[in-house]
């Protein structure tokens, strides 16, 4: 009979596409990894993964392996949110996904109230820019900035977060052509950025950075103007740049796997983030 983490530290490989993504998903060095592949071969009595100097590589029969791994883990997850949702009890942790600028700014800041209220509740913050996957349990709550497409997930738009450009007053008052802080190249796609570069036209960027706090604390400086939330302007006595250029939103998404919205302690969790985002967003 072969080890169920074995075939778990499988199907993260499978996903991942390399032993040295699968260990950071797992938090494990690489070479745990290996082991436990090789742990579930010689259980299995099967070829699961074809060694090359470089790399590690799966054929179509190895997949197949792996996509049953993943099913199984599914159904374990399953039931264990099934057997939780029937208990009462607010406790145990809860894992929160979200962008760092919510996270540490609207959320993390308020934690207190929510431990306070729960005291054998404890909570793992996840910073991402991207969503952690609920299906392969990275998280179970995630609030992420476009609505979620994966089936098995429950999501629930919260509102619109607007963004509009920002400096500190003591740059204003020098009177100077406008400068601006974006992101780099790693967030050159998203919403926020494109809208700053066509606000910013042919002027200059002074500083970039691929965290919006960064950025906040940058303007707060008097680098130049940043297109940024408009709670964190106040949380850094930002004054409005530009006020011509109007403002840009961007949905705000909650999300939970279908298994586990009914635990307590996530319920408890969910409603606790829309207590927090929802003052501060745009229906």
């Amino acid at each position: 009979m072969f080890d169920w983490e074995d075939l778990r530290y499988f199907a993260a490989f499978v996903n991942a596409g390399s032993l040295s993504a699968a260990a950071k998903s797992l938090a494990v060095d690489h070479a745990t990894v290996a082991r436990r592949i090789a742990a579930l071969e010689a259980a299995l009595n099967l070829k699961l993964v074809d060694r090359r100097p470089r790399a590690y590589v799966l054929t179509d029969h190895d997949r197949r392996v792996g996509e049953m791994a993943q099913q199984m883990g599914e159904a374990s997850f399953a039931l264990e949110h099934f057997a939780n949702a029937g208990q009462q009890a607010i406790e145990g942790q809860v894992v929160l996904s979200a962008p760092p600028a919510l996270l540490g700014s609207l959320i993390a800041r308020r934690s207190g109230e929510l431990l306070a209220r729960y005291p054998a509740l404890a909570l793992k913050l996840i910073g991402s820019k991207s969503r952690a996957s609920l299906t392969r349990r990275e998280a179970d709550i995630a609030i992420s900035l476009s609505r979620p497409g994966e089936p098995t997930l429950v999501a629930q738009l919260l509102g619109h977060l607007d963004y509009r450009l920002y400096a500190a007053a003591s740059y204003l008052r020098r009177g100077l052509a406008p400068a601006y802080i974006g992101y780099d190249q790693s967030q050159a796609k998203s919403p926020q950025q494109r809208w700053l570069l066509q606000q910013a036209g042919d002027g200059p960027f002074v500083l970039h950075s691929n965290d919006l706090r960064i950025q906040a604390e940058a303007a707060a400086g008097g680098a130049g103007i940043a297109c940024l939330p408009t709670f964190m302007a106040k949380e850094h006595q930002l004054e409005p740049a530009r006020p011509e250029a109007g403002s840009m939103s961007i949905e705000i998404w909650l999300a939970v796997h279908e298994d586990a919205r009914a635990t307590p302690r996530i319920r408890a969790v969910m409603d606790f983030v829309q207590h927090c985002l929802r003052p501060l967003l745009r229906l």
